[in-house]
């Protein structure tokens, strides 16, 4: 910092200086007891000149050395404007590397994404290209090629995560034209792996938007479907509490080890059962329970490994628990 424009930014000091000296010569002047002499006022200037430019040297200096040092955690601040200046910068480096943490953590889960996604996709291709070799079989061919658009709407789904507030349209729905929609989706893979299905939904109807949950349930009867062997059973089912509706999914497949509970809406968390038994990108219940959240719902799991697994999404009936977390959070930093 050159000492010039030191000076410049220092002006409000000089002023101040400079008319505490020309007040007090004012006021000697104007007593008729004083006797005035021109070599009293010039003394009197090369002083305030003198002490002035020691202070302002000082200052500078000093300004100088906390500059070069302000990284430093132990370095005294030089006033209370300059601790303000330094708590403030501190406080936005701290948001600012949080916020590139957050973006470089997004960054990787999405390379990740998009690598198990590769993966998967290839899989039903391969198996395409295998029976295109051999004799079709429509049936074989039409359960790959809903592996196929499943992936491809995991892939849509996961890309419109941020933009969700763009594409929705919240109403009143029934759940049970929602629901055997997306069971009718999945109709081929029941009859190949002689899974019996039963429904009970009793004309429960929930705030929410068709596409989007239509996607949610797809995941969890997805899942279902995956981890349940052949002869298996899955119910869906609705209900209404004091509080909330909800919608259950369960089945008497393989179950969720314990340790896994806590995860497994986790980004990219594949779990015991993802990594042994069926291969997954780790990302289907982790973008449910993301747009469940945003459609003001939430989901839960219950699972005894061997015996069953039960996902349950809630339909809060008088509160929006995604809405109340955002004022929550509102109310916290402010």
């Amino acid at each position: 910092m050159r000492f010039l424009r030191f000076l410049a930014y220092e002006r409000s000091y000089l002023y101040l200086c400079a008319a505490s000296y020309a007040l007090a010569i004012g006021i000697f002047y104007a007593d008729p007891r004083s006797k005035w002499h021109w070599d009293t006022f010039w003394y009197g200037a090369a002083l305030w000149i003198g002490m002035s430019a020691l202070f302002f040297i000082y200052r500078y200096y000093r300004t100088e050395r906390s500059l070069s040092r302000m990284g430093d955690e132990d370095t005294e601040p030089m006033s209370l404007e300059s601790e303000g200046y330094r708590k403030e910068l501190q406080r936005k480096e701290t948001a600012h590397i949080r916020a590139m943490n957050e973006a470089q953590a997004k960054q990787r889960d999405t390379y990740d994404f998009i690598v198990s996604w590769f993966h998967e996709i290839k899989t039903p291709i391969a198996v395409l290209r295998l029976l295109q070799q051999t004799k079709l079989d429509p049936a074989s061919v039409e359960e790959e090629l809903s592996r196929i658009e499943h992936y491809v709407d995991m892939a849509l789904y996961y890309a419109k995560l941020d933009s969700f507030h763009q594409d929705y349209a919240i109403g009143t729905r029934e759940l049970e034209p929602i629901v055997r929609k997306v069971v009718k989706q999945y109709a081929k893979a029941f009859i190949s792996k002689k899974i019996k299905m039963s429904m009970t939904l009793g004309g429960v109807e929930v705030h929410t938007d068709s596409k989007w949950l239509e996607f949610i349930v797809s995941q969890l009867l997805s899942n279902s479907l995956k981890y349940t062997e052949e002869e298996g059973e899955i119910t869906i089912t609705a209900s209404v509490t004091g509080k909330e509706k909800l919608l259950t999914v369960r089945d008497n497949g393989v179950g969720i080890e314990a340790a896994d509970l806590p995860r497994i809406f986790n980004r990219g968390f594949t779990g015991t059962n993802g990594r042994t038994k069926v291969k997954s990108t780790g990302m289907g219940l982790f973008l449910a329970q993301e747009l469940s959240r945003k459609l003001g719902h939430y989901l839960t799991c219950r699972s005894s490994p061997g015996s069953f697994t039960e996902m349950t999404i809630h339909f809060p009936i008088n509160h929006d628990p995604y809405l109340d977390a955002l004022t929550g959070s509102a109310k916290a930093s402010g």
